[in-house]
């Protein structure tokens, strides 16, 4: 029913290859608490409600995908950064956080877990010549008109999906890359895909999707990012025994 920090940390390294993944933050163990873990709360963000909910909850470590001290973030440790570390270390609460690696997993990944969600059929990655490999290219299960796929990611993801494109049309190829990659929509173009999914939307976005006639997806950073913590942690439990529960602290962006 319990496990210790150190062996958890090294486990989380092989399993998602931190080696191989150069990121914008530190990824892994970012705050350092009790060397004993038997319970886990995972979350999307490392946001004060989520650390309040943990120690709620008892819990010994907190795992997320976006934690802490990303680069060009200012290093002093005042305001809200000092709230939230002054929590986790007065609790003696662990930190743990997977960015790219998170999104890059094969099985456990955000990707990967967007499209068992969703129904995609995964054929390979939607830019070949990228390490690591984050985003996919693949199939609807069964093709339907684009605002019926636009009906279907709101109500699976439980927030209001946004599209660009003639509603009518058919999709049956996919891009998809969770979170702020609406840029990567160049790459899906590139594939000949129909239809592009990512988490945020920006203004040149909408231009090229119209403009290239690839329908696109927005449907949330946070919401299309739920999916791979949660698959994290219930591998986590199951090869440790530990307990772990997601808490979903919500966010419409």
């Amino acid at each position: 029913m319990s496990t210790t920090l150190r062996e958890l940390t090294r486990y989380c390294a092989e399993l998602l290859d931190l080696a191989s993944i150069r990121d914008y933050c530190p990824n892994g163990l970012q705050v350092e608490g009790r060397e004993k873990v038997s319970r886990i709360v995972a979350g999307v963000t490392a946001c004060q409600a989520l650390i309040d909910a943990a120690i709620e909850q008892n819990a010994d470590l907190i795992l997320v995908h976006h934690g802490y001290f990303w680069k060009g973030e200012a290093a002093e440790i005042t305001g809200l950064k000092r709230k939230r570390l002054k929590s986790l270390l007065g609790h003696d609460l662990s930190l743990l956080a997977y960015h790219l690696p998170l999104d890059a997993h094969p099985e456990l990944g955000n990707n990967a877990q967007l499209a068992r969600v969703l129904d995609f059929d995964i054929e390979g990655p939607l830019d070949p010549k990228a390490r690591p490999v984050i985003g996919n290219i693949g199939h609807l299960k069964k093709p339907m008109q684009a605002k019926e796929l636009q009906n279907k990611i709101s109500k699976v993801l439980g927030r209001d999906c946004q599209h660009v494109g003639d509603p009518d049309q058919m999709i049956s190829s996919i891009g998809w890359c969770t979170g702020a990659a609406q840029g990567m929509i160049e790459q899906a173009v590139a594939q000949g895909v129909d239809a592009y999914l990512s988490g945020e939307i920006s203004e040149p976005t909408f231009h090229t999707a119209r403009e290239t006639g690839v329908h696109y997806f927005s449907a949330g950073h946070h919401a299309t990012e739920r999916y791979g913590v949660q698959a994290l942690a219930q591998h986590l439990g199951e090869r440790f025994d530990l307990d772990w529960q997601f808490i979903d602290i919500d966010n419409p962006v």
